[in-house]
């Protein structure tokens, strides 16, 4: 069986999300090996990767503590490509699980990003669909326009944050706005959306709701399992 690195924006481990992964991917845990672009780095030296005001791509995750953190896309990318190197030195392939756009990164082993499994699921499943996006934050509604109307056309976005007190009633409550407003299938487009958010989504908006986890981690899991 492969051993597969899960490298995160944030810090791991990722509690949140690791578990709910190990069965779509076809692997257990003793499979996994963990890295976060923050591991390591002080309050100081993560504070200094937040986004200016006003900045168009920005990104949130997840401190070890449960506590969420905005980051400055760009200023990332250096602790992102940090992370995989670290990581491939024990590992068969490495996912980045973050649905956010990156560059061409440096590697040595096969090397999956989470946007490009979400896009191409997406596009195959929703086809001729009206689909409705749930993004984590308002900041990030005119993105997910320009992310995803290119793959699935004209799509309608809501923001509600999967890091905060309440999370599954704000996206169940953020799902029934865009099936209100016509969506027929509904994306929750943040590895940090849980099983359980999905389950009060689809709940609340009476259409089918993919969940960007699950769409990675089945396709990841045809490399790795």
């Amino acid at each position: 069986m492969s051993r597969l690195g899960i490298v995160t924006i944030g810090q791991s481990p990722r509690v949140d999300m690791v578990p709910e992964l190990l069965a779509p991917l076809g692997i257990d845990a003793a499979s996994v090996v963990e890295r976060g672009a923050l591991d390591g780095l002080t309050t100081a030296r993560i504070a200094a990767l937040a986004p200016a005001e006003g900045a168009e791509h920005v990104l949130t995750t997840r401190l070890a503590d449960g506590s969420a953190v905005l980051l400055d896309h760009d200023a990332a990318i250096g602790a992102v490509q940090a992370a995989i190197a670290a990581v491939e030195t024990g590992v068969d392939a490495t996912l980045v699980v973050c649905t956010g756009t990156f560059p061409p990164l440096r590697h040595d082993r096969p090397l999956l990003f989470a946007e490009p499994l979400l896009l191409g699921g997406v596009a195959a499943l929703c086809a001729g669909e009206r689909v409705g996006i749930v993004c984590p934050l308002p900041a990030q509604v005119s993105m997910s326009h320009q992310k995803w109307e290119p793959v699935v056309g004209a799509v309608t976005v809501a923001a509600a944050t999967p890091y905060e007190a309440g999370a599954p009633a704000a996206v169940a409550a953020a799902a029934a706005r865009l099936a209100a407003g016509g969506a027929t299938r509904i994306v929750l487009d943040c590895m940090g959306y849980t099983a359980a958010m999905r389950s009060a989504a689809t709940e609340a908006a009476s259409v089918p709701v993919l969940l960007a986890r699950s769409v990675v981690a089945r396709l990841a899991g045809e490399l790795v399992a």
